[in-house]
């Protein structure tokens, strides 16, 4: 079959030749319809991932969408090394599959899926937010991060600060407060102070770095409220590490967890991948896509970026 290959992870996926896989007993062998490129994706192909377990040649992609044997349009998820969800075909477990719901087409499903769950994992499964509850995204201008302010709202969220880089994208997700953290540290610092003393309950970073350390400083600071604060670690495009303190967790009732592959089941990764899904019809999530054919992936690798997410379409 055609697949997106990984040969040299230096080097990125190229359209190739690879073994057709069998479906084994509890599998489905899914024809693939679409599969996006995510942060995850990229950082496994690159070898850089922790879940990365080493196999060479492998096939790009842990996730999409296709059709099964039995004709049933399905999302799939975590086909076993060495096969991918960016080729014609994936052997794919049975309970890692999940029925499409029929107002929501291949393309935006496969594009919504792995930003969608990181972000419904991160607010519902590992904080559980409650309606009427102040929630702030740090890093709000990416895939993952708009979703996650339609998903905060979609839930009751009583009130949504975000965070980015772009201010433009920023005002665009009708939050109820923007920070635009390319201004200067103490500008930044006298905003969240503020926010922080009229109480945020949920905080979900995506980007971890200096940003972090400095919502994380003004929550120790001014969070006047003894009820736990649930602060979820999500990604961190702006640092993998920061020079915590331990006095910030210690003098305030901040919680910290992380939410991904490891902290959350496979199983719970699918359910809230599923619960997303079938909101985001009746919530109305979008997200914005690029299309790709799977034979252009050289190509589409490189010009991937976070303001749309790109999707190979494969026929």
């Amino acid at each position: 079959m055609k697949a997106a290959v990984v040969f040299d992870p230096a080097t990125g996926p190229v359209y190739a030749d690879f073994a057709a896989p069998n479906a084994e007993q509890g599998q489905h062998l899914v024809r693939v319809t679409a599969s996006a490129i995510s942060h995850v994706v990229k950082s496994r192909a690159s070898g850089k991932h922790y879940s990365f377990d080493g196999t060479l040649p492998f096939v790009a992609g842990i996730d999409g969408t296709g059709v099964t044997e039995e004709g049933q349009r399905v999302y799939f998820a975590f086909p076993p090394t060495p096969w991918g969800s960016m080729a014609e075909f994936a052997p794919v477990d049975a309970n890692l599959c999940l029925p499409l719901p029929d107002d929501l087409d291949d393309v935006t499903a496969a594009a919504m899926a792995n930003p969608g769950m990181s972000a419904w994992a991160a607010l519902i499964t590992r904080a559980q937010l409650q309606p009427g509850e102040t929630v702030l995204i740090n890093g709000a201008t990416g895939s993952a991060g708009q979703l996650a302010v339609q998903i905060a709202r979609f839930h009751g969220a009583g009130k949504i600060i975000v965070t980015g880089r772009n201010p433009q994208v920023l005002s665009s997700l009708g939050a109820d407060k923007c920070v635009n953290i390319t201004d200067d540290e103490q500008s930044i610092a006298q905003q969240l102070s503020r926010l922080a003393a009229e109480g945020i309950d949920v905080v979900v970073d995506y980007l971890w770095g200096q940003s972090a350390l400095a919502i994380l400083t003004a929550l120790a600071k001014h969070t006047s409220s003894l009820n736990p604060l649930r602060y979820v670690q999500v990604g961190a495009l702006s640092g993998a590490e920061i020079a915590l303190p331990g006095a910030v967790l210690r003098s305030s009732p901040i919680l910290m967890m992380g939410s991904g592959i490891g902290s959350l089941s496979m199983t719970q990764l699918i359910h809230a991948t599923g619960e997303m899904l079938q909101a985001s019809v009746a919530g109305g999530f979008t997200i914005k896509t690029r299309q790709a054919r799977l034979e252009d992936v050289a190509d589409a690798w490189k010009n991937d970026d976070s303001k749309q997410r790109t999707v190979f379409v494969i026929r």
